[in-house]
């Protein structure tokens, strides 16, 4: 058998081509195989797994490297099955977080569940929340304050600022954006 015989070819003579999908899982068990199943589902073929189990993201999250090959026109499907899986893709290909932006909520954010604050942020397709820090000098019942850290697709800052404004208006609490540079 030649090598080119023994690599599927689609009907344009392409060949199938390394990828590498940087994902977050939570510390749960099934979730590597929950995401395994799209990559598999959508025509990828696993090279290898790399699942950092001892170290853990900002977000509190396990880091998992999966390198695998596809055809070229089923690397964005395979993603978008992670995505809408709801799986965390931080990288895929060359894609990746390329900007970070901070911004402060402040206002009764424990009263107004932080928990859920945090998740509808995490929701955004453009985003990713990599830290926080939460100040709330009077307890749990007076006004707090929480830095957040968003690493955002190159190009797509607003599309998260957006999303962190929403929820804020939602739950009445104030939003400090971060200063942009201005262009001489």
């Amino acid at each position: 058998m030649t090598e080119t015989e023994a690599v599927p070819e689609t009907d344009g003579g392409e060949q199938p081509k390394p990828h590498t999908i940087r994902l977050e899982l939570a510390d749960e068990p099934g979730q590597l195989l929950d995401a395994l199943r799209p990559i598999a589902e959508n025509g990828g073929n696993l090279l290898s797994i790399f699942h950092e189990r001892g170290n853990l993201t900002p977000r509190g999250r396990i880091p998992v490297e999966v390198d695998l090959e596809c055809l070229p026109d089923r690397f964005d499907a395979i993603v978008d099955a992670l995505r809408a899986e709801g799986v965390n893709v931080i990288q895929a290909g060359a894609e990746h977080y390329g900007e970070t932006v901070t911004v402060l909520l402040v206002g009764h954010l424990v009263d107004s569940d932080l928990s859920d604050t945090l998740r509808r942020i995490e929701q955004c397709s453009s985003a990713s929340l990599s830290d926080i820090s939460l100040s709330a000098p009077e307890g749990r019942d007076d006004v707090s304050s929480a830095s957040l850290r968003l690493a955002t697709y190159t190009g797509r800052t607003e599309d998260a600022l957006e999303v962190v404004r929403k929820v804020a208006r939602e739950k009445d609490l104030h939003v400090i954006e971060p200063l942009t540079e201005v262009s001489q």
